[in-house]
């Protein structure tokens, strides 16, 4: 074969929510820390190179993540990885965490321990811990002790064309989210109302982002709101979750970093106290489990620790391989299946 690059997938999806490991073949990212590494493949254009590679098509698809394992840089981490997605490489993930781990321990990059075993994933975010229950050579379950989530702000006012005046939360769970209670755009968390909360999501994330800016008091390359999370609480207490994704798609899962941004401002509110665990239920019918392990600070801001629990599934092992005759090398995304805001890659 004439490739000029390759790289190895293991297939993985976390309650529904695809993320490739890639794990083999990854190149070398540049950078002191993983924070340092996230920023590189965000604004070097290498980086974007790589990421266009991986999730943009011919290769790619607008659906899942792919997350790149790397070296660990702290000394009690198994292995590091950052998230790439189409639009930008990404801090943290819960989803992605739960497959990163179900990936180290079924390709036997970590050597799995029966009945647990405990792997620390490094992320630009900071040390996730991961508690693994393994039998038969089978990941079967994994709860993560996330990084510390905190708020921003509560309540917040934004003025929106559509809906006029919405009240939103601001925190932080690995990453930024606008939290909002879905009733407010007129729509239910179902499967039939995909596509109408994803365009609301997609128009209420970029009037966040213009009005209210952003960044972790402690790590300069985790700024602005990631995503715009829809909650709401059914009658058995269950919160129903749907995270809106650029260019314009539903996390399929209960999302773990919206879930912990969503546990703060619970915490903030006095709902939920240390010990507590709940069910998050996704916009398919998947569920996390959320537990609120202990209060802590952030920057001298009160913070929460998270865990979050679910499970991920191998479904296939693929390469994916550059031609350097290929003229779409850069790839490329149409309106037709990514949605209007494909035009903006």
């Amino acid at each position: 074969m004439r490739w000029k690059r390759t790289i190895q997938l293991l297939d993985v999806h976390c309650e529904g929510e695809i993320g490739r490991v890639a794990i083999g073949g990854v190149p070398k990212i540049p950078g002191e820390t993983v924070a340092a590494q996230l920023h590189w493949l965000n604004t070097d254009p290498k980086g974007h190179e790589l990421r266009r590679f991986l999730c943009l098509e011919p290769r790619g698809a607008p659906i899942g993540s792919v997350n790149l394992l790397l070296p660990a840089k702290h000394p009690d981490a198994d292995a590091a990885f950052v998230i790439l997605q189409p639009d930008q490489a990404h801090a943290s993930s819960g989803s992605n965490s739960i497959c990163a781990t179900t990936a180290l321990l079924e390709a036997g990059i970590v050597e799995m321990k029966e009945p647990e075993t405990v792997v620390t994933l490094e992320t630009a975010a900071g040390l996730v811990k991961a508690l693994a229950t393994c039998r038969d050579g089978r990941c079967e379950k994994v709860k993560l002790t996330m990084v510390p989530s905190f708020v921003h702000e509560l309540d917040v006012k934004l003025q929106t064309p559509a809906w006029g005046e919405i009240t939103l939360d601001l925190c932080y769970g690995g990453i930024f989210y606008g939290l909002v209670d879905v009733r407010q755009v007129g729509l239910a968390i179902e499967k039939a109302n995909a596509a109408a909360l994803v365009r609301a999501g997609m128009v209420l994330k970029a009037l966040i982002n213009e009005q209210l800016p952003v960044v972790h008091p402690e790590i300069p390359a985790i700024s602005g709101v990631a995503y715009v999370m829809f909650r709401d609480t059914e009658a058995d207490g269950t919160v129903r979750t749907c995270t809106t994704m650029w260019p314009g798609r539903a996390d399929r899962s209960p999302c773990g970093t919206g879930n912990s941004a969503n546990l703060a401002a619970l915490h903030a509110r006095g709902k939920v106290k240390v010990g507590d665990m709940f069910r998050s239920r996704s916009i398919i019918g998947s569920q996390f489990e959320v537990g609120l392990a202990a209060e802590t600070t952030v920057a001298g801001k009160p913070a929460i620790i998270p865990t979050i629990a679910g499970r991920g599934f191998t479904f296939g092992l693929h390469q994916v391989a550059l031609d350097p005759f290929d003229p779409l090398s850069d790839g490329f995304a149409m309106t037709d299946v990514w949605g209007p805001s494909a035009g903006e890659i």
